[in-house]
C-alpha cells in the first residue's frame, strides 16, 4: 500500500516485459531492413524514424508509465515543452551542420 495516499500499489514485472520485448522488436526490425538492404535510402529513413517515434512512444507508456488518459495535464504539458526544446536544439545544430557543409564546400 501507498503509505501517502492509501491507494494499493500493484508491482508488477509484465508492463517492463511488454515494454522490453517491444523495444526489442522494433529496434530489430530496422536493423535487419537495413542489413538486408530491402529498400531504397530514403524509404529506409522513413521507416527508421517511424519506428524511433513508435518505440519512444513504447517507453512513455511501459517504462515511464505516462498515460495520456490518467496522467495529470500537467506531466503532459511538461513533456511536450521538453519535445518542443528537444527538437529546437535538434533542429537548429543539424540546421548549423548543414550550413557549415555548405559553406565548407562552396
Amino acid at each position: 500500500m501507498d503509505v501517502s495516499s492509501g491507494i494499493p500499489v500493484e508491482r508488477t514485472a509484465k508492463p517492463y516485459v511488454i515494454g522490453i520485448v517491444l523495444a526489442l522488436i522494433l529496434t530489430a526490425i530496422p536493423f535487419g531492413l537495413v542489413y538486408a538492404g530491402a529498400l531504397p535510402r530514403q524509404t529506409m529513413l522513413i521507416v527508421i524514424a517511424i519506428f524511433a517515434v513508435i518505440q519512444i512512444l513504447v517507453h512513455l507508456r511501459y517504462f515511464l508509465h505516462i498515460d495520456f488518459k490518467s496522467t495529470p495535464r500537467e506531466n503532459l504539458i511538461a513533456l511536450a515543452f521538453a519535445v518542443v526544446l528537444i527538437f529546437i536544439m535538434v533542429g537548429g545544430s543539424l540546421w548549423i551542420m548543414f550550413d557549415l557543409y555548405k559553406r565548407m564546400i562552396a
